[in-house]
């Protein structure tokens, strides 16, 4: 997606999240570091884009200082979960992940996290695509990160999203229903917001229809809502 930004008129910046990458051994982890470090990152005003769970992080960035924030783009994500009972669940799920997680090699993490049936249907390149990013990573980082940054922690977003006064584009991959939803929910709740649901996308939308998010980046975007 990066590649397919002006050089002339952006600056494109990939931070690794803590626990991941060149990021790996930052601790602790948790919203509020994330949510530091992006923002100690970022110039004082910028675009911002995040995927999945960094899309989880940047509605966390936007909420802190919008004022810095001049278009939010959100990539399959979610504002959390609402109900108490199910954060529980989750939280409880995500620990006995993080737990088999951190026992495992990296390639035995690439095959259980490819084996979820969000990714099905991915196409062979860009599942080689995501494999050869997570290979940066360390199963013991990644299990801290996933016990700190779970939606089973989070405090839901929705109710605070709904004064949220930046231009946002919320996207979605036409193949995960489930995120389809979740944009529209995030859509209908983002004041200033609009819907674009990627044809033929699957969850990684941001490398299966990275020129639509680019676009959502540039603000050259047309609405599917």
């Amino acid at each position: 997606m990066r590649a397919r930004l002006d050089r002339e008129r952006y600056r494109p910046l990939a931070v690794d999240l803590r626990g991941h990458g060149a990021n790996r051994d930052a601790r602790p982890i948790g919203f509020v570091e994330c949510c530091a470090d992006v923002l100690a990152t970022a110039p004082e005003r910028f675009v911002l884009c995040g995927y999945s769970m960094g899309g989880r992080i940047a509605q966390h960035v936007a909420l802190a200082a919008p004022e810095r924030v001049s278009r939010l783009v959100l990539v399959s994500t979610t504002a959390g979960l609402d109900d108490p009972e199910q954060r529980a669940a989750r939280l409880l799920a995500d620990g006995d992940l993080a737990a088999k997680i951190e026992r495992e090699t990296i390639e035995e993490f690439i095959v259980r996290w490819r084996d979820q049936p969000i990714f099905a249907g991915d196409p062979p390149w860009l599942a080689a695509v995501a494999r050869a990013d997570y290979r940066r990573n360390d199963p013991q980082a990644l299990a801290t990160a996933l016990r700190g940054l779970s939606t089973g922690v989070m405090e839901p977003l929705w109710d605070r999203l709904r004064a949220l006064r930046v231009p946002t584009v919320v996207i979605a991959g036409e193949r995960d229903t489930k995120f389809c939803a979740l944009a529209e929910r995030l859509a209908a709740t983002l004041p200033e917001a609009r819907l674009k649901i990627a044809p033929g996308a699957g969850h990684a939308t941001h490398l299966e229809a990275a020129e639509a998010v680019a676009r959502a980046v540039t603000g050259d975007v047309t609405a599917t809502r």
